[in-house]
């Protein structure tokens, strides 16, 4: 079974759209990211060692040892930004399978490890050490949905990655990744198959809006209400499934996003 992956430019090196290196952006909270790698709180602060102070008056004739310097980078201060204001959580009235704005905490959602998500003012944080290709998943829903509809709202804060995966079986699902500084752009992928790809902005330190729907072998991708890809999974690998949102540092070895007003309807 193939594990679920939101590395898709590292899973998807083989494709015709694989990113090179990407350049640094000073417009952007965050900047950069590299070409491989497709959202557990950073545990150390650099400090410098230094050596003991010399008790009384006489002069010392012994050599002090050099200070030492930590090899642990210092911590970055956008870490631990919040997002602006968020939008409001508004689910439609009919065909709600699932809605979760956080305001009770993570108890309808499974985390796949421990210290990664946590609620934020009112908000689902998810934060990665900063070391490259780290990930996690927390999961809501039903392994029997079949054809429905995820809208959620995602705030970049560190790193490129903003994800979530749909018809989720085990470790393996349809995965959708918002990368920003340095591709600002969307992937659509099952497993290590491409499905495709479109360029679009979106910029870390602001709200995105995200709807995902899955009817039969058919997947459609809106960002911020602009419908940006419509393709089949010929083989229709993965006809149900629950949902997964993701975290995923990449190359450039940062995450810390956000997530709120998760929505799951069944199709219109």
């Amino acid at each position: 079974m193939d594990r679920l992956e939101l590395a898709s430019h590292e899973l998807l090196e083989a494709a015709p759209f694989s990113s090179g290196a990407a350049p640094a952006d000073p417009r952007r909270l965050v900047t950069g990211s590299a070409a491989r790698g497709l959202c557990v709180l950073a545990t150390g602060v650099a400090f410098l060692a230094s050596t003991p102070l010399a008790l009384g008056a006489a002069r010392s004739t012994a050599i002090r040892p050099a200070a030492k310097v930590s090899s642990a980078r210092p911590r970055d201060p956008t870490r631990d930004a919040l997002p602006p204001p968020g939008p409001r959580f508004r689910p439609p009235d009919q065909g709600v399978l699932f809605a979760d704005d956080f305001s009770h905490g993570l108890q309808a959602w499974t985390p796949d490890r421990d210290g990664v998500w946590s609620i934020r003012a009112g908000m689902l944080r998810g934060d990665l050490p900063d070391v490259p290709q780290q990930r996690a998943f927390v999961y809501a829903g039903s392994q029997h949905w079949t054809d429905y509809a995820v809208d959620l709202d995602v705030c970049g804060i560190r790193g490129v990655d903003k994800g979530i995966a749909v018809r989720v079986q085990g470790e393996s699902g349809v995965g959708v990744d918002l990368r920003g500084p340095g591709y600002h752009d969307v992937l659509l992928y099952q497993g290590k198959i491409p499905l495709g790809q479109h360029r679009i902005d979106n910029g870390n330190g602001m709200w995105h809006h995200l709807r995902v729907e899955a009817r039969g072998p058919r997947y459609r991708v809106w960002v911020n209400g602009t419908l940006v890809l419509d393709r089949k999974d010929r083989r229709n690998a993965h006809p149900e499934g629950r949902i997964a949102l993701a975290a995923y540092t990449g190359g450039v070895g940062q995450c810390t996003l956000y997530f709120d007003n998760v929505v799951v309807t069944s199709p219109r």
